[in-house]
């Protein structure tokens, strides 16, 4: 897996099932940029703590909510005109492009939060995972595990 988090949920999102897990857990409320995140953090063994959680759901509080939701939605909005509007489909398209790059910067940020916060020789302990989708419901829990098993074999 790449160290950088961009590039660690790029190759993450691409394993096979990693994609439908993370959005079956989208539609149940959980913010995937901090699942990729959180999964990230086990990866590189940083320690779970309520505090550091708190600080990536301040970074991702206010770029989703004024820039990520709203190109979601719009695209949302979009999506049965698309179909059958050749030039609604490019814009559309453009919109998911724009979405895509809002993650891509909010994964930056998430990032530059996490940097410094010290890594443990022992990778893979579970916590970051359960904490980020501590409200998830028996479906978002099993989507979560198949997250798990998609992204790293256990």
């Amino acid at each position: 897996m790449s160290s950088d988090l961009w590039s660690f949920s790029l190759d993450a999102y691409a394993r096979p099932g990693a994609e439908r897990a993370c959005l079956q857990l989208q539609s149940a409320g959980t913010n995937v940029c901090l699942l990729l995140c959180g999964l990230w953090l086990e990866h590189r063994g940083v320690v779970f703590n309520e505090l550091r959680l708190l600080q990536l759901r301040e970074v991702i509080e206010g770029w989703d909510a004024g820039v990520i939701q709203p190109l979601r939605a719009l695209r949302g909005q979009w999506k049965a005109a698309a179909a059958d509007d050749t030039d609604l489909n490019i814009l559309r398209e453009k919109v998911k492009a724009l979405e895509l790059e809002g993650e891509r910067i909010l994964l930056s940020r998430l990032e530059k939060t996490a940097q410094q916060w010290p890594q443990n020789d022992k990778a893979g302990t579970t916590a970051w995972l359960e904490g980020v989708a501590a409200d998830t419901t028996n479906v978002g829990r099993d989507a979560l595990h198949q997250l798990r098993v998609a992204v790293t074999g256990t």
